[in-house]
């Protein structure tokens, strides 16, 4: 199996070859963190949707 990263997240291999600038990181991870953030808000209204139709 695979193992995927996040897109515009570097791998842990690419981390290791090149280093990181540490404030350029902590932007990605926080964009990532509201991206999920919304996607966990969307699903739960879906769930309540789903659940009302019961």
């Amino acid at each position: 199996m695979h193992i995927h990263h996040l897109p515009e997240v570097p791998s842990s291999s690419e981390v290791e070859q090149n280093g990181y600038e540490l404030v350029k990181m902590d932007a990605t991870l926080l964009q990532k963190l509201e991206e999920m953030t919304l996607y966990v808000i969307e699903l739960q209204k879906r769930i309540k949707v789903l659940e009302e139709g019961k």
